[in-house]
């Protein structure tokens, strides 16, 4: 994930939900994206402090760095050389023709686009295959970016022989919680439209006030059209036992936007206790967070080093 500060309620659905789940099933490597966090943004004077307030939101969510590393990618220099090498194994032309890019150029408005950012999908398989990656948990959006990563293990598999596999994404059960301003834009801290995991009650019930609703439905005694509300939407994720009452209630009139609001705040401040409260203890210890990220980094590079000794004698590079 790259660093970008204090994460939202779409990280928490879109990827450390999954990312909790899965660390009892498989053997976990959780990347802070600090060179990626460039492709988009080349001033790199706040990548250090966001780096380590998106940690604290992940061992507030619940990432257990005993089971799983928790990194950062810059202090790891195999992924830099692994990087370069996978760079003579695909054409320009390939990386052109990836979707997941000109989507982000588009929404961006990136009028031109740099050499690191056209290749950042090259670093990612880099980031993947280093650790021998099986698996990507990833959302739909960025299932091209795996299929380069194969695509490049499978022409170094090819060449030199076999030392990667072939990794597929695993998607996420929920994967995209749209932004405060409507179903079709994505939560984005840039766009102003988040609820974040360190938000309080009183801010959370704040901006859900400003939340888009089905514009069709003016008053209270007015039938809405759940299906094609924000607020709904939320109700479906974060509060699903009482989502069938929602919907009748906002069918028939009976409920009102107001009301619907309020519950749904009320309903993820209450979620997002626990992880406030985690919050807090991490925030107050940053030694803890540095030794914990020390240490992670120390059993990264250990693995890290270990491929590329594996990448060196299959390209007999000495």
């Amino acid at each position: 994930m790259r660093p970008t500060g204090k994460l939202h309620i779409g990280h928490l659905v879109g990827a450390l939900e999954n990312w909790v789940a899965l660390q009892g099933e498989y053997d976990n490597y959780h990347l802070i994206a600090d060179y990626h966090a460039l492709t988009t943004n080349p001033d790199s004077s706040h990548i250090g402090a966001n780096s380590m307030d998106m940690l604290v939101d992940w061992l507030a969510a619940g990432i257990d760095p005993v089971r799983s590393p928790v990194f950062r990618q810059s202090r790891i220099k195999e992924h830099t050389e692994l990087h370069l090498i996978f760079s003579m194994l695909i054409t320009a032309a390939r990386l052109e023709r990836n979707p997941a890019v000109k989507d982000q150029v588009r929404d961006l408005q990136i009028e031109n686009v740099s050499y690191g950012h056209l290749g950042y999908p090259v670093l990612q398989a880099a980031d993947i295959l280093l650790y021998k990656g099986d698996l990507v948990p990833v959302g739909e959006d960025q299932v091209p970016h795996v299929e380069i990563a194969r695509e490049i293990a499978r022409r170094f598999n090819n060449q030199y022989g076999t030392v990667f596999p072939e990794p597929e994404p695993k998607l996420t059960h929920f994967p995209r919680l749209p932004g405060l301003d409507g179903l079709d834009k994505k939560m984005s801290k840039s766009a102003g439209n988040t609820i974040l995991l360190a938000d309080p009650p009183e801010e959370i019930l704040k901006k859900m006030k400003t939340a888009v609703t089905d514009p069709l439905k003016v008053r209270r005694n007015d039938p809405g059209r759940p299906e094609v509300c924000l607020v709904y939407r939320y109700h479906q994720k974060f509060n699903a036992a009482q989502a069938a009452d929602i919907d009748a209630g906002c069918r028939s009139g009976a409920l009102g936007c107001v009301e619907c609001k309020t519950r749904i705040a009320r309903v993820i401040a209450d979620g997002l206790a626990p992880m406030r409260e985690r919050r807090a203890h991490f925030e107050s210890r940053p030694d803890v967070v540095r030794d914990i990220l020390a240490d992670g980094e120390t059993r990264a590079r250990a693995r890290a080093q270990a491929t590329m000794a594996e990448v060196r004698r299959a390209m007999d590079l000495g």
